[in-house]
């Protein structure tokens, strides 16, 4: 009797062992069921068309602090820290200005020069007003001393009486030419002194011209706020993707580059990053609803300030969109982490779908309407899509739509079916 039972025990394994090898060879051979993909109905109601997105909570009306337009390349002395604190008149920034401080030094000592050349051109000048002076004055005397003498020509003899007259006219001619000399002395003294002041005040003007250029080393804050530091766009070791490094004491800015911002805490904004498929949804002063991550339960409201110009790779082409916060409370921080909803607008007893079950190629939008002989492309006008949802016309409500592409789907069945027969012929 336990040998019947054991006999029957094993007969009733085996066979049940071989069932299952059975319905798992039938099941690894078998096509992928259309049941297998993923569908949905096409709905009909209201629809409230969004954009969804995360930024960064910024403040508003930066104050951009840029390096000063002096030289070539700036080495950074003094930074303050991302985040810090600062006050109308606080220092931020500050560059390295030992160039600037020997071209002062230089101005200043040709200045000095310049002053003494000054006073030396004006001394030259007075010492030959004075020669000159002396020179008319003398050959007046003589023209008086000339003319003494020709008045006892009438009791003279006609040869010294004739001496008397050319003496005279000597001396007369001496005197016009003695007060020519005078006067070209006097505008030759007054132009050299000019030309001596005229270097002077270019002396001077070259050493206001180092001395603001010392005063423009250092970056004040000309608000309250909180540092933002920019950027280094110089750095030429990175490799691609690598985001850029912040400034740092050490590093060298150019010309004209923006070092640091200062941001308004009385005016907040959301810098947000969005996909281009959504950039023709929006438009400056819709409203938004604004969460940051670190006040749970907390909704600030605001409205699209600007949009920017879009960039990226072309499988990734993003535009920078900046919201302005219309109410804000003293828990915000800048770099808060905030996820922003865009309401574009609602639209009543529309037939929609998700997003995914809408295909788009060569300008035709369709779905796969599932028959009875399997999905079936049919073509629609889209009216609306956003990230999530897409409103369409020309398909009747309730229609079973696949939410991923049929073909595709046959197509890695196909190979997932080769591959078994491959594995069970071996």
């Amino acid at each position: 009797m336990k040998k019947r039972l054991l006999i029957s025990a094993l007969v009733i394994a085996l066979v049940a062992a071989l069932a299952w090898g059975g319905m798992r060879v039938i099941q690894l051979t078998a096509p992928e069921d259309r049941n297998e993909i993923p569908t949905t109905r096409v709905r009909k109601g209201k629809v409230t068309i969004t954009v969804s997105a995360r930024g960064e909570l910024q403040g508003g009306n930066s104050e951009v602090l840029t390096a000063p337009m002096v030289g070539a390349d700036l080495p950074i002395t003094s930074l303050r820290e991302p985040g810090e604190l600062v006050k109308p008149g606080d220092v931020v920034v500050e560059f390295d200005s030992t160039a600037q401080e020997f071209n002062l030094r230089e101005a200043e000592a040709d200045l000095a020069e310049a002053e003494q050349q000054v006073i030396k051109a004006e001394a030259d000048a007075q010492a030959s007003l004075e020669e000159a002076r002396y020179q008319t004055v003398s050959t007046a005397a003589d023209v008086k001393l000339a003319e003494l003498e020709v008045r006892k020509n009438p009791i003279l003899a006609a040869i010294p009486a004739r001496q008397n007259e050319i003496s005279l006219d000597a001396a007369k001619n001496r005197l016009v030419q003695a007060e020519k000399d005078f006067n070209n002395k006097k505008t030759t003294a007054g132009a050299g002194v000019a030309i001596q002041r005229a270097a002077v005040e270019k002396s001077r003007i070259l050493a206001q011209q180092a001395q603001r250029q010392i005063d423009s080393m250092v970056l004040k804050a000309k608000t309250a706020g909180y540092v933002n530091v920019q950027q280094n766009s110089n750095q030429n070791n990175l490799y691609y993707g690598q985001q850029l490094p912040d400034y740092h004491v050490g590093d060298a800015a150019r010309p004209g580059q923006a070092v640091a911002q200062i941001p308004d805490m009385s005016n907040w904004e959301v810098s947000a990053s969005i996909p281009e498929l959504d950039r023709g949804h929006l438009d400056p002063g819709q409203k938004v609803t604004i969460r940051a991550a670190a006040i749970p339960g907390r909704e600030f409201h605001g409205h699209v300030k600007s949009l920017g110009g879009t960039s990226g790779q072309a499988w990734d082409r993003r535009f920078e969109c900046r919201i302005a916060l219309d109410d804000i409370g003293p828990e915000l921080r800048p770099g808060m982490t905030s996820n922003i909803l865009i309401t574009v607008e609602s639209l009543n007893d529309a037939l929609w779908l998700p997003s995914q079950a809408l295909f788009e190629t060569d300008g035709r939008a369709f779905v796969y309407v599932r028959k009875p002989q399997g999905f079936v492309p049919h073509d629609v006008e889209l009216v609306r899509r956003s990230e999530s949802q897409a409103v369409i016309t020309g398909i009747a409500e309730g229609e079973q739509v696949a939410l991923s592409n049929p073909d595709q789907n046959k197509s890695k069945a196909g190979q997932s079916q080769g591959g078994v027969m491959k594995a069970l012929t071996k």
